[in-house]
């Protein structure tokens, strides 16, 4: 019976070391940049103005990736609503305010473009000089593609 022991002790600590190494191995990741970026300020009405983004994002990860959410920020605007002021919403961003890629494989590059930043009124009717600071292309999620 000792003759069986020994061994079969090896064998099970050779394959809890193996299996320890296998589950410690870094799975692939992946990455998505934004290439390119553009804000712009669209009229939607007679007395306001919005911030609208288009631009490009590159999947320079390790896998594939789907459902990549991306929306833009104005870090800098206010969240209450003041005549003359840039100011975001302070609630869930509509569909319109994001754009998603369905699927973007290793490499490829997607275009994008959404609605709504951010958002000016000004009662005189007064267009808006300049845009607000910090504003940024944010990826929101993604999802790997296992293969």
């Amino acid at each position: 019976m000792k003759k069986f022991f020994r061994p079969l002790m090896v064998i099970c600590g050779l394959l809890t070391a193996a299996c320890c190494l296998a589950a410690c191995s870094k799975p692939p990741e992946g990455k998505v940049i934004v290439t390119e970026a553009e804000f712009f300020i669209r009229q939607d009405t007679p007395h306001s103005w919005n911030i609208d983004a288009v631009g490009k994002v590159q999947n320079v990860g390790e896998v594939d990736l789907r459902r990549v959410v991306i929306t833009g920020r104005c870090r800098s605007c206010g969240e209450m609503l003041v005549s003359g002021a840039w100011f975001i919403s302070d609630v869930e961003k509509r569909a319109d305010q994001q754009y998603i890629v369905n699927y973007l494989p290793v490499g490829a590059e997607e275009t994008f473009s959404f609605r709504d930043v951010a958002f000016l009124m000004d009662q005189a009717g007064i267009a808006p000089n300049e845009m607000p600071e910090n504003l940024e292309i944010e990826i929101v999620s993604f999802e790997t593609v296992k293969k």
